[in-house]
This record gives structure tokens, sequence and C-alpha cells, in this order.
């Protein structure tokens, strides 16, 4: 406990899933956290829900793909804070585009920019703020940066470049104090899941799990919670000695080359029911 105690921390994405469970975590920790999401009647439940339990937490309406929008809310954690000791660039979306010959160049231009361009721009105005004293910035990823997904090339490309881009930040700002590490999940169970692949509750959602069950070595999809904690681990003097990393919790996916003898063994796929 109080991993975090005394610490000033922006959490983007902060309404939903992995950023809400953060934003849960961290104030547990003892932070302050800064809350960030153009979705703020969700923001404001759970920080007033946190609030009512002695936590420090507050939420802005901030669109992490608009300069202005992210400049504006730089400059008001400036005015109010002064400086800042975690930032988690966790705001992203995703679809399905098809192929690239049939991506909707809309679509592709929509993913960078929330997903990509909206961690460079939350990273520009915000490390400021973080110069003088040092800090730790994670960074979402995804397992879908380090291989590839059939019709997501957008959202391949956007978390490719995320990975590489933490590598570059790391370098940029080590000797400024500031580490800066990737946080890459798997298939965990958040809205944006939901909205992908269906609910629990859907045909298309319950086949998606099932899928899912078998393809991942420990049987199941993640929970929030889960990625909560190793952003727990990136943020706090915990991995001091860290910077550079892609920190990939996906259930054990990435530790094969393809499925092989899993396609055929049933024995595999009866012991994740």
């Amino acid at each position: 406990m109080n991993r975090l105690q005394n610490k000033t921390s922006v959490i983007t994405g902060a309404a939903t899933g992995i950023g809400k469970a953060t934003v849960e975590l961290f104030a547990k920790e003892g932070a302050t956290v800064l809350c960030a999401d153009i979705n703020t009647e969700e923001m404001e439940k759970t920080a007033n829900e946190l609030n009512k339990n002695g936590g420090n937490v507050k939420s802005y309406h901030v669109d992490v793909s608009d300069e202005e929008s992210v400049t504006n809310f730089a400059n008001q954690v400036k005015e109010e804070f002064g400086t800042i000791d975690v930032l988690f660039n966790n705001a992203g979306t995703d679809q399905e585009g098809g192929k690239v010959h049939e991506y909707p160049v809309e679509l592709f231009d929509k993913i960078i920019a929330v997903d990509l361009r909206g961690t460079f721009l939350s990273s520009k105005y915000l490390i400021p703020l973080m110069l003088d004293n040092g800090g730790s910035i994670i960074n979402t990823s995804s397992m879908s940066g380090r291989a590839a997904d059939l019709d997501r090339s957008g959202y391949n490309a956007a978390k490719g470049g995320i990975t590489n881009f933490t590598k570059a930040m790391a370098i940029d700002y080590a000797r400024q104090g500031i580490r800066v590490n990737s946080l890459s999940p798997g298939t965990i169970e958040t809205p944006l899941i939901d909205k992908l692949a269906g609910s629990k509750d859907e045909e298309m959602g319950h086949k998606f799990r099932d899928a899912n069950k078998w393809i991942t070595p420990l049987g199941r999809l993640g929970r929030p919670d889960e990625m909560a904690k190793v952003a727990l681990f990136l943020a706090s003097d915990d991995s001091s000695y860290v910077t550079g990393e892609d920190i990939t919790a996906d259930g054990g996916i990435m530790a094969y080359t393809w499925p092989g003898k899993m396609l055929i063994d049933n024995e595999w796929k009866e012991d994740t029911e």
C-alpha cells in the first residue's frame, strides 16, 4: 500500500476498462489521480465514489487526438499542481477495417490520431511538468503492436508505433530521471471488447470468448485490474531500474509461434472449460 503516496498521476482513457481500473488502484495507493477522457460522465462517477472513500481524484474532458484540447489540459494541470510524477498514456480506440486496399482512410486516420498521435501529444505537453523531478511514463501498446491481426492494420500500425516510440522516449529522457515503458495487454474484458466482438450475453461474443479460451495458454481473457497492477509496478519505485521496456501481459499468447497441436488437441480445449 501507499506505493504512490504524494505522487500526482495523469491517466488518459480513464473512464472505462484498463484506465478506470488503474484510476481505482492508483487512488488506493495514495496518488492524486487526474483522469482525462472524452467520457466525463463515467469518469465523474468513478471520481466521486473514490473521493467519498478518501481518494483524491479529479476528472477532465480531454480529446487526446486534438492538440488544443491537450495543451489546455496540460496548462490546467500546471496551474493547479505544478508538476506530475506519473503519466499513463492509456487512451485508445480500435475497429476492424478490412484488408489494406479496402481499409477506409478516415478509420485509419482516426485510430492513428487517438492511439499514436494521442500518446505523442500527451507526452509532448505533459513531459515538461516532469523534467525537474523525474517520473514514470507508461504507454498502452498491445500484443497487436508486436504481431498482426486480420483486418486491423490501422490498429497494428498504431500500436507498433507506440512500442517503438516508447523506446525513443526512454532514450530521450533517461538522463532527466524519467523512465518510459509500454504495457502491451492481450485480450482484456473491457467495454471495447464488447464493442468489437460482442458482449458475453451475445452469441458472437460468446464464440469469441470460447475461441480465446483455447488460444490463450492461461485459458481466459485478462481482467482490467490485472493490467492496472502492471501499470502500478511501472509507475512505482519498484521498477526504478526499468526503462525502454515493453511488458506484455497477454496470458501467454506471444509465447508460442503457431497454435500447432492446439488446433486438434481436444484435451487442450477441454482444459479451459
